[in-house]
């Protein structure tokens, strides 16, 4: 008796029966032919018969089930053949031909005719055992053995002995349903118990029906191997096809796996694409304003503010567009080798959208940095001028105040002559007085308009003094003797007076001008200074050296203008003239010349000391540019033989890409390992900038410069570590040689002729010629979608090795999906959610609840979803 089923399914098997040649199990024929230690007197044991007789009955009812039909008993219910084709035809999925209905026998004999030359036509041999028939019947012993190795006190070692204690077949149902069976509280001394235990759950929970009796097996010597073997492939059966729904679930699993892990990570990218983009657009604005502050001490804490963004705001970001460059390219790469399309981002999240924003951040932040700079030395050079200004503006002041009043005065309308000539040569005093102070107020009015060229915030107020002392200053200069209209006459006055009078004159005459000189002398010794450099400080101090070398002279003239005074007071005193009061001629004594002069010598040393000390803080800051030089000259060059060595190693890929990788780590550690020299020469940078130091003719390598490189530097190392991790990815999952990755390598750097790991479509097209692709347009149009899905001119080597593995390798396939989910449907064109909570994990089932589809085609149950159209838009081929 044979199975057709095994011709089809691997080990299913019936038991042995009569001479009617239907019915049974897994191609199995005479066992008794091939056993050495067969009972053959079984085959005359009554109740043997009636086992096997059982057992096949219960075999043929499991199945004839299916077609709303059972069978009593075997002689009788086959012997017209009908039962027997359908039957077969519930085993095998197919139709035979059309029965005869007739009641002669000649009809009977034809319908089972037609039972057996279809299975003939199967490959089945109705008699003897072969090869295929003791590879199944080993191919089930094996299945059984992996299945219950875990088991405690059980050893299936063949179809009888080894199912005696019914712990076998607990064990079998334990671990594929464990949640039916409590096999901890079985008991290998109670065989009746755990074989009714077997047999009932496996009849209620498993569809298998009862074929055997718990007493059949355990009062039998040697329970019967054919009936054993029957009953044991209908929990192959039942489990097999629990295990085909096990693979595709397991496929449909590890395909959504894949697809949520790439949602995740797109997930991520459009969040730290947001983030980022977020995050430059709103300090690009702090950065492009230009407000300018009143003070120094304001634009100095906008310096430290922007320190802070350098060092603490910025570096962050950094890592962040660094990170979202790899995880992008790693997703590409992932979406690549698992036959998925490619990730677009969201609209202005393209990483040349970042790319393009991180641009303008940086020049904004250049441009901050160097309007800080230059706002700090504008205010610098604002706070000197606008106290000069104030310090002339009061001196001047001071001179003028009554100087108008005076003038004015119509006192000579009513004069005696010698009153008149006093009158006159008091103002011919006075308008050498006037010409000292000319410098002084063309001096005034030059700083009030440099104040105003450098848009000094209190210009208004400058403007209006400087206007007041220049109107004052008009109204001066005007009103001298010529307006009085008469001559000096002869009148009687003593000589002695007539010589005093002259004294006092020329004394007038002299005093106002060198008064005015020391009233200079002592504003530029006090007058603030701005230097940057080592050559002004110089400059300064020849300067003063200058001034110093003319003070013997002035003391001259000094002494000289008081002689004059001696002189006339030595005639008042030799003639007895008692002189009725001081100068009428000049308000400036002997005692204010001394006291003036007194003060500039006070002065000179302590102008002295403020240039030395400035000499010295100059030489200090002169240490700090070459200190900073010296180290900029070394991290500057380190940082670019770095970045041409990475790009050496990532196109001359000596060694396997492990070597390489290993290589670049190591990199990767060497230039963390460096930062503290970056870190040295940020703090140089911190003191170049508090000294307010500006320039530095010892190096050409700017801070800005310094740290650029730098970030340029962690973010091709990290990005050529990530390319090599993907070019590893690719290999492995495609099974790329080593051979065939150097190939690749070499003819893609044969036509990267620049060296920058990427190429223009141009040079892309010859590479893919020289590969051995014949290109229309429409051909390398689609090949550049594929390499380039951004569109962004380029395709990098990643792009090109990931294409070339595509199109040679196989890869899972929309179609693929779709018959595991066939599967866990049941042959349906459609899912239920209740099917897809039951096959799949909670998560992975709700994810698919929740793209899936609505299905639309006649054959719709309500809450039918569509997997076909799900599946096909895993791979892109249509949208969720």
């Amino acid at each position: 008796m044979v199975d057709y089923h095994a011709a089809n399914q691997s080990y299913q098997y019936g038991p042995s029966s009569g001479s009617n040649g239907a019915g049974g199990g897994g191609s199995m024929g005479d066992y008794m032919a091939q056993e050495d230690d067969w009972d053959r007197d079984l085959l005359l044991d009554p109740a043997w018969e009636k086992q096997q007789r059982k057992t096949f009955t219960a075999w043929c009812n499991s199945h004839l089930r299916k077609a709303g039909t059972q069978i009593e008993n075997i002689d009788e219910d086959f012997r017209d053949g009908l039962k027997l084709m359908l039957l077969l035809e519930v085993i095998s999925g197919e139709r035979l031909p059309k029965p005869e209905r007739g009641k002669m026998r000649v009809h009977k004999i034809n319908n089972v005719n037609k039972a057996l030359d279809f299975i003939a036509s199967k490959g089945v041999k109705l008699v003897s055992i072969g090869a295929e028939e003791t590879s199944a019947k080993e191919g089930l012993l094996l299945w059984c053995q992996r299945k219950t190795a875990p088991y405690k006190n059980v050893n299936v070692q063949n179809f009888h002995i080894s199912w005696k204690d019914g712990l076998a077949f607990n064990a079998l149902i334990h671990r594929h349903r464990p949640e039916l069976i409590e096999y901890d509280k079985l008991r290998k001394d109670d065989p009746v118990t755990n074989l009714n235990n077997a047999f009932e759950v496996a009849e209620k929970y498993l569809d298998i029906p009862k074929m055997l009796d718990a007493e059949d097996i355990v009062n039998t010597a040697r329970p019967d191997e054919k009936a054993i073997m029957t009953y044991v492939s209908s929990f192959y059966h039942a489990f097999s096809g629990a295990q085909k729904a096990e693979t595709a679930a397991n496929r449909i699993c590890k395909v959504l796996a894949v697809n949520q892990e790439n949602e995740h990570l797109m997930e991520d990218y459009e969040r730290l694409a947001s983030d980022l983009l977020e995050w430059i657009r709103r300090t690009i604005p702090w950065l492009e304003d230009r407000v300018p502050q009143k003070t120094i001490q304001e634009m100095q804490q906008k310096l430290e503010d922007f320190r802070d963004y350098r060092r603490v705001h910025k570096p962050p970001k950094v890592q962040e567009k660094c990170q979202l460059e790899i995880n992008f390219n790693t997703l590409q790469t992932k979406l690549r080798l698992s036959n998925r399309p490619a990730f677009m981002p969201s609209e202005g999240k393209m990483v040349s959208d970042i790319n393009n924003g991180w641009q303008h951040l940086e020049q904004a932040e250049k441009g901050y940095e160097e309007w800080l700079l230059n706002e700090i030395r504008r205010l610098e050079r604002l706070d000197h001028l606008a106290e000069k200004f104030r310090q002339k503006a009061s001196i001047h002041e001071a001179w003028t105040d009554g100087k108008e009043a005076m003038l004015k005065q119509r006192d000579y309308e009513t004069a005696t002559l010698s009153d008149i000539k006093a009158l006159i040569r008091k103002h011919e005093a006075f308008e050498s007085d006037l010409a000292a102070h000319q410098d002084r107020v063309e001096q005034i009015a030059a700083i009030a308009q440099e104040l105003n060229e450098l848009d000094y915030y209190d210009s208004h107020n400058v403007n209006t003094r400087c206007q007041k002392i220049c109107d004052q200053w008009d109204a001066l200069v005007p009103r001298c003797p010529q307006g009085w209209g008469f001559g000096r006459g002869d009148g009687k006055t003593e000589k002695q007076l007539e010589t005093i009078d002259q004294l006092h004159l020329e004394y007038a005459k002299r005093a106002a001008p060198f008064n005015n000189w020391m009233e200079s002398a002592m504003e530029d010794l006090q007058d603030m200074f701005i230097v940057h450099t080592i050559e002004e400080i110089e400059g300064l101090i020849s300067a003063h050296d200058q001034f110093k070398s003319t003070l013997p002279d002035a003391d001259r003239e000094r002494e000289a203008i008081l002689a004059i005074h001696k002189e006339a007071q030595r005639i008042a005193e030799s003639n007895h003239i008692k002189l009725s009061g001081s100068n009428p001629y000049t308000t400036v004594t002997p005692q204010i010349i001394n006291s003036k002069w007194e003060k500039v010598q006070q002065l000179v040393p302590k102008r002295d000391h403020a240039l030395l000390e400035e000499q010295s803080k100059q030489q200090s800051n002169e240490h700090l540019r070459r200190q900073f030089a010296s180290q900029a000259n070394i991290v500057g060059p380190w940082i670019q033989t770095k970045m041409e060595e990475i790009g050496r190693i990532s196109i001359e890929m000596n060694g396997t890409l492990e070597d390489q990788l290993s290589h670049l780590k190591q990199y990767e550690r060497s230039i963390v390992d460096y930062k503290p020299n970056l870190d040295l020469l940020e703090q140089q940078h911190q003191l170049i900038q508090e000294a307010l130091i500006f320039d530095n003719k010892h190096t050409n390598y700017t801070m800005e410069h310094i740290r650029v490189g730098w970030e340029q530097l962690l973010t091709t190392i990290a990005r050529t570590i990530n390319e090599v991790e993907n070019q590893i990815l690719t290999r492995d999952a495609k099974g790329i040689s080593q051979e065939q990755m150097q190939e690749f390598r070499a003819s893609f750097n044969h036509f990267d002729k620049k060296q920058t790991g990427s190429m223009d479509s141009d040079d892309f097209r010859a590479l893919l010629i020289s590969t051995g692709y014949s290109l229309g347009d429409a051909e390398f149009n689609r090949i550049m979608s594929v390499v380039d899905p951004n569109h962004s001119g380029l395709v990098t080597f990643q792009a090109f090795i990931d294409f070339m593995s595509r199109e040679t390798t196989d890869t899972d396939t929309a179609d693929q999906v779709i018959a595991s989910f066939k599967v866990l449907a049941g042959d349906k064109n459609f899912i239920t959610a209740e099917e897809l909570r039951r096959e799949l994990p909670p998560d992975q089932a709700e994810y698919c609840i929740a793209r899936m589809a609505p299905y639309q085609g006649p054959d719709a149950v309500p809450g039918a979803l569509d997997y076909k159209s799900f599946s096909t838009a895993l791979y892109g081929e249509s949208d969720l």
